[in-house]
């Protein structure tokens, strides 16, 4: 006890970022799919819109096959592009996973029923060896 009395913005400190750290893992992330769901997503014809929320310039550096570029900032805007897509299955894909969440809650917002983000990002699907086209 004299320890924490002793120590008190040391334990504190780390009572906060220990907290911290817990909120950011058990936060909603949405259903998140590995690689190789979304390959078998893809080769089944089940997703039928892959959405890549990263920057133009990171898409023309390699992007999923037929995956359609809408940048996360333009997203809100551009929603009404995906409509066909609304009943069906959605892929978001981003550079590391940390992004899609944010773009899973605009497509839920805007009525998407099925949607998924790939675990990882385009990181894990290089990672995985699986290819890019550009």
């Amino acid at each position: 006890m004299n320890f924490i009395l002793d120590h008190l913005l040391t334990v504190a400190i780390a009572v906060i970022s220990g907290g911290a750290l817990l909120f950011t893992s058990l936060a909603p992330r949405g259903r998140q799919a590995t690689p190789l769901q979304v390959t078998q997503m893809m080769n089944r014809g089940k997703a039928t819109a892959v959405v890549d929320v990263r920057s133009a310039e990171d898409y023309a550096a390699g992007h999923l096959r037929d995956a359609k570029s809408m940048p996360l900032a333009d997203l809100g805007n551009r929603i009404g592009e995906l409509d066909k897509a609304k009943v069906k299955t959605v892929i978001v894909v981003d550079q590391t996973g940390n992004r899609a969440a944010k773009a899973e809650r605009l497509l839920k917002a805007a009525g998407f029923a099925d949607i998924y983000s790939l675990e990882g990002g385009v990181a894990a699907w290089t990672a995985a060896g699986l290819p890019l086209t550009k």
